[in-house]
């Protein structure tokens, strides 16, 4: 049995793109998310292109029971021969000082960034215990290295999944598991439209000026960590636009 390659939020950005990469290269595929019709579109796209076995599964990262009722529908041979998880959903909503705050929007972000990436690793590791290897990938953001203005919720739940990948290295170590956190800078993706629930206008702005970094970058370097030699691990990566210097700080023309 060839092995799989698990992502969430594979429905677009970082996810999708990753899905891409993977199965360009041969690897079999599990994608999550919460938009089904995406899902089935992109598994009929690369079961076209590529020889490979792609696996949907939709349910919110946020619902604790979804999470592991889907996961368990999952064959056994096919679970037991997951090797690399991408834990990749995860947003931004809203952008303002602490006492505007939403705290509908607090919620979401916590309840993905935070305990979405909980449930799923909590269903799929041990899976990876049983094998005595495999590969986490936790996709931060320089939100998880410093804070900005208007940040606060977001910087929070992504200084979290740094905090988290520390963790679960010193907990994995001793199962041969690799851990690597992800931390991008500035990235056009769907991002800034859902932080600025689907206003177009304000969501370009953010990238005008500058070349922003695109979803391939990331994947391209996701995968070539996920390729290095059983006894090297890549343990934090921070990837930026070349116009970017901090969180706070882009040059545009």
């Amino acid at each position: 049995m060839e092995k799989y390659v698990f992502i969430t939020g594979a429905t677009s950005g970082f996810g999708e793109a990753c899905a891409e990469i993977f199965a360009k290269n041969g690897w079999n595929l599990i994608l999550t998310g919460r938009r089904n019709d995406r899902l089935i579109h992109i598994q009929e796209k690369l079961t076209k292109m590529f020889p490979i076995d792609i696996r949907t599964l939709c349910f919110d990262v946020r619902i604790e029971e979804d999470v592991f009722k889907e996961i368990e529908t999952l064959p056994n041979d096919i679970k037991e021969n997951i090797d690399i998880l991408i834990n990749n959903a995860g947003l931004a909503v809203g952008r303002g000082p602490i006492d505007e705050g939403l705290i509908d929007d607090w919620d979401r972000m916590i309840d993905t960034n935070v305990k979405g990436l909980l449930y799923v690793t909590r269903a799929i590791v041990p899976f990876l215990k049983k094998n005595k290897k495999g590969h986490i990938f936790n996709i931060g953001s320089i939100a998880g290295k410093e804070v900005y203005a208007g940040g606060n919720v977001y910087c929070a739940s992504k200084h979290a999944v740094d905090a988290l990948s520390k963790a679960m290295r010193i907990d994995l170590v001793d199962y041969n598991i690799k851990v690597t956190n992800i931390a991008p800078g500035a990235a056009e993706t769907e991002f800034s439209l859902v932080r600025f629930k689907g206003d177009e206008s304000i969501a370009k702005s953010v990238y005008l000026g500058f070349e922003p970094l695109v979803a391939k970058d990331i994947a391209e370097t996701i995968y070539f960590v996920a390729t290095r030699p059983a006894h090297v691990t890549i343990n934090d990566l921070t990837i930026m636009p070349t116009a970017q210097a901090s969180a706070a700080v882009i040059h545009k023309n």
